[in-house]
């Protein structure tokens, strides 16, 4: 008897457990705030609506557009750059239709229309009722309560009108009179949101790093109570739940717990939570609402620094726009993944958002990857007024709160601050980030764009103030960004006052004119200001801009007699140990000329314990046999398995090269002749001409017909007086050498010529002043005839003097191409211009090919000029010596948009010699050797 009666207690008990459970556990049967696309995700998922536009390309007849799009990347509208003048811009405007239905499931719903951005003045009407104000702004997420318009199970009429031009004058002040493109239409998604009644209006959270955990929650309707729980990435529970009532009046409350030992967030180790609230109304659940977030700390200390989660930070950061050449301002979430895995790959933490709020997914891959961010209300040069931009202002912060990548808000950009919105950032924003106006100093931080190198006079580098360039380097063609980073890095890096700054910028906004035959149009230079092409085509500056802000700095160190393997290193990361880095080394035996590559041996290396900026020693054990071979890579891989940078460093030197390729002797005889002016010297098949006035190499002839190469050497920036020549037989070989005079011909030329055909040069000389621009010799070469080049050095890209970093010492084969850097066809890299540590160069002809070898390290070899491409400000201006291919002991720097070369840092100045009044032993030397048998 009692054994039954304990089993139908049991019973009873475990049936009240069931009931309680499911009342009182949060999310229980609690409604989601349920979506409805009414237009794609993206550029790579669009719906087509009817469309119809005023003005421009197609106009005056309704047919499609796919939505999200830019109007004019559709073929509809007028294109136009932001130095437009206003009488000659299109303002069309564009009519959107598009039916849908609702289903009877949503009777019960608060029903809101959502659009992420719309450019820019946009009225929306359901079923020929407007549902609110016209809205006034692009880039923002807005929506309309349109419960009472819709009708349930039957079609409904949805129509927009996009006008490109705002109504509101302080609208086209910060978006549209700036230097970008302009652009119309629905750009970003459209969709329904059904709510319950009773729902979560707004969450705000604030979770610090010492694990102290804030939510402000504002419900609408009539529930009484919040819950909050927290998850971990993999779903598991994170501590216990929070429970608090609603403040009646109000429908809000701010909560607060805190969380033991929480795993932090930063853009080393983006380590995300996910926070579930649930509404409840009489104990009951109503709606949940998921946010992710993570626990990280922003603290700005006055004359010091930027710290997060107690860590001094510096940005490495860079300018991004919204963009793709294809889609305008339209992107997807796949773009926004691929910008910052590229960002990411050049050893970035940081991105402004230039100059507007983005997508809600590039924020979102901020967040998983790890990026730091600047969120910026829109304001180029001019700014919203006071009522539009606290509206606007709301709307970016409510939307992008809780992602933990953002730890500053921007209040506009160069002169476009409303400044009576400073304080409205800090009343709506829980976190109270740091507020940044770019290009002024404000609020402690010295932001100046485009500043030299050293400037200030007691202020910026020289003052007090936390100086972080919102701006800088600004990318104009091949200038900028790489050109001149190692300088700023190094000053950067070296000041405690600083915190870093921002490249200008990304991406060329090169943009498909659908009115020109689908042309990639940058609008002269105003938009070829980026690292990375149109398509993302990786410039040379991509690469410096790796090396240069690598976590992991290695300093300089020759490999030479009594290497031992240790370099030593320094962790330049903010939170991450040298011992979670992975290391390897990888020795190879380069390809010679027209041979095969030879053997690599790989072995990894122990990861030294270093903490963040420390300093000490990594340690390569090597083969006994490691001087058989010519190169040694070193590889630092990352936490999340990506590349940090491969190092190379050269172990055979360029002479031991040059006695392995050049073979001098041979049984075949040697003969000169002379004519009136030249020197005529025969060996086998080859006959080389040089003038006996000046020893310039005149004609180069063989078997197969003439080389095109002569008229050189000619010094650049020196004087040529080579003078007095005379030749003689020094055993089997020819020598051909002019005479030396401290006074009339103190730079000396002597020719060589060996039974086997090759021939030497030698060119003793002095710049021809204390400061030069390019200091070397060159020859003649016609550019049509060439086909390409291979050769063993640093490549595969081209240098300047103050962008060296970011090449490998390898062999590289390059075919001709005529790509002037951020012009289509964007084809990198390209193949004009300097090109350093040459070992040998195979130069191939369309007739014939020929071999320069050298004995010197540290020799460029110039490639033709590359095109002038148009510089208004005079500040880029390249210098390139005269004639076609050159060898150089000195080359030019290269300018930005808005500096010139000598104000980008030390390596941005002149080369500089002195010529110790001719002595001939403090000459400087190139020796070549040329292989012209054409084999």
């Amino acid at each position: 008897m009692n054994f039954y009666i304990r089993i139908i207690s049991m019973k009873v008990l475990y049936i009240h457990f069931i009931f309680f459970f499911f009342l009182f556990s949060p999310g229980v049967n609690a409604q989601t705030t349920q979506k409805q696309m009414l237009s794609g995700t993206g550029n790579d998922d669009t719906v087509n609506w009817d469309f119809y536009v005023t003005g421009g390309m197609k106009a005056g007849k309704w047919s499609t557009i796919p939505v999200p799009s830019n109007w004019e990347l559709q073929g509809f509208g007028k294109y136009d750059y932001g130095f437009s003048k206003d009488s000659l811009r299109g303002k069309e405007q564009g009519m959107y239709k598009r039916t849908f239905k609702v289903s009877n499931d949503w009777k019960n719903k608060k029903i809101d229309i959502v659009f992420e951005g719309s450019m820019t003045d946009t009225e929306v009407k359901i079923n020929g009722k407007l549902a609110g104000p016209i809205h006034e702004g692009s880039f923002y997420v807005f929506r309309y309560d349109i419960t009472k318009l819709v009708k349930f199970g039957s079609d409904n009429l949805l129509e927009v009108k996009v006008s490109e031009h705002s109504a509101n004058k302080s609208v086209n002040a910060a978006e549209r009179e700036a230097d970008f493109w302009l652009f119309g239409g629905i750009f970003r998604p459209v969709y329904l949101e059904g709510l319950p009644k009773n729902h979560i209006e707004r969450v705000s959270i604030d979770a610090k790093a010492d694990g102290s955990f804030r939510a402000n929650v504002i419900a609408s309707g009539s529930a009484t109570e919040v819950g909050i729980k927290l998850f971990h990435a993999d779903g598991k529970p994170f501590g216990s739940e929070i429970r608090s009532n609603l403040n009646k009046k109000s429908g809000s409350v701010l909560m607060s717990s805190a969380f033991q030992s929480p795993k932090l967030w930063s853009a080393e180790f983006p380590n995300l939570y996910r926070a579930e609230f649930t509404l409840y109304q009489n104990r009951k659940a109503v709606h949940t609402v998921s946010k992710k977030f993570g626990f990280r700390t922003v603290v700005v200390k006055p004359r010091d620094g930027m710290y997060i989660n107690g860590a001094k930070i510096k940005f490495k950061g860079v300018n991004r726009h919204s963009f793709w050449p294809t889609s305008g301002r339209t992107t997807s979430k796949s773009l926004s993944i691929k910008d910052v895995l590229l960002m990411k790959e050049m050893n970035m933490n940081a991105v402004r958002m230039s100059h507007y709020p983005p997508d809600g997914h590039f924020l979102d891959v901020c967040d998983s990857l790890g990026l730091y961010v600047m969120d910026e209300l829109a304001g180029w040069h001019g700014h919203y007024d006071t009522p539009t931009g606290t509206k606007l202002l709301k709307e970016m912060i409510v939307n992008d709160e809780n992602h933990p990548s953002i730890v500053f808000w921007a209040n506009g950009n160069e002169g476009g601050h409303n400044m009576e919105l400073d304080t409205i950032f800090r009343q709506l924003d829980l976190q109270k980030r740091p507020i940044i106006h770019p290009w002024q100093l404000f609020d402690g931080f010295e932001t100046q764009h485009y500043r030299e190198y050293d400037y200030g006079i007691g202020n910026y580098m020289h003052g007090r103030e936390i100086v972080m360039p919102t701006e800088f380097l600004h990318g104009m063609y091949d200038g900028g960004h790489g050109a001149g980073l190692e300088d700023y890095w190094k000053a950067m890096w070296d000041s405690p006052l600083s915190a870093g700054g921002f490249l200008w910028d990304f991406a060329d906004q090169g943009v498909v004119r659908t009115d020109k035959n689908n042309i990639i149009d940058t609008d002269g230079n105003h938009a070829a200001d980026g690292i990375v092409g149109p398509h993302h085509e990786k410039e040379g500056s991509f690469y410096a801009i790796k090396e240069i802000w690598s976590p992991v700095y290695i300093e300089r160190r020759e490999i030479a007699e009594g290497f031992d393997g240790v370099f030593q290193v320094e962790n330049r990361y903010s939170f991450t140990n040298l011992n979670q880095i992975g290391f390897s080394w990888k020795l190879a035996k380069l390809k010679q000329i027209n041979g095969a590559a030879g053997d690599s041996i790989k072995g990894q290396i122990q990861s030294p314990d270093l903490k963040p900026l420390e300093k000490g020693a990594l340690k390569v054990e090597l083969p006994s046999d490691w001087k058989s071979y010519d190169v040694l890579y070193i590889t630092a891989t990352g936490t999340d398995k990506r590349e940090v940078f491969t190092w190379s460093y050269p172990i055979v030197r360029p002479a031991h090269v040059a006695s392995r390729i050049v073979k001098k002797d041979a049984a075949n005889a040697v003969k000169i002749s002379e004519t009136d002016s030249l020197y005529q010297v025969t060996v086998n098949d080859l006959k080389v001409s040089f003038s006996k006035r000046t020893g310039i190499l005149r004609e180069v002839r063989n078997d197969k017909g003439v080389i095109p190469f002569n008229n050189g050497p000619v010094l650049q920036e020196g004087v040529n007086n080579f003078a007095g020549f005379s030749h003689k037989m020094e055993g089997k070989n020819v020598v051909i050498e002019s005479k030396f005079d401290r006074k009339t011909s103190y730079n000396m030329l002597q020719w060589t010529i060996y039974p086997s055909g090759w021939v030497k040069m030698k060119v003793n000389y002095f710049p021809g002043q204390y400061f030069t621009s390019v200091v070397g010799l060159n020859f003649s070469y016609p550019e049509s005839n060439t086909k390409g080049v291979e050769y063993m050095g640093s490549g595969p890209y081209r240098v300047w003097k103050n962008r060296m970093k970011g090449n490998q010492i390898g062999v590289w084969d390059k075919e001709y191409n005529n790509s002037a850097t951020g012009e289509p066809p964007f084809q990198y890299p390209e193949f004009k211009g300097y090109h350093a540590n040459m070992y040998w160069m195979n130069f191939h002809g369309k007739d014939q090919s020929f071999t320069v070898v050298t004995e010197n390290e540290d020799l460029y070899f110039r490639l033709f000029t590359p095109k002038v491409s148009d510089d208004p400000y005079k500040n880029y201006v390249p210098v390139f010596p005269s004639g076609d291919i050159s060898f150089m002991q000195g080359i030019s720097g290269i300018g930005t948009k808005t500096q010139k070369t000598e104000t980008t840092g030390p390596m941005g100045m002149k080369n500089i010699f002195y010529d110790y009044e001719k002595d001939p032993s403090r000459a400087k030397e190139i020796t070549l050797y040329f292989n012209f048998s054409g084999k």
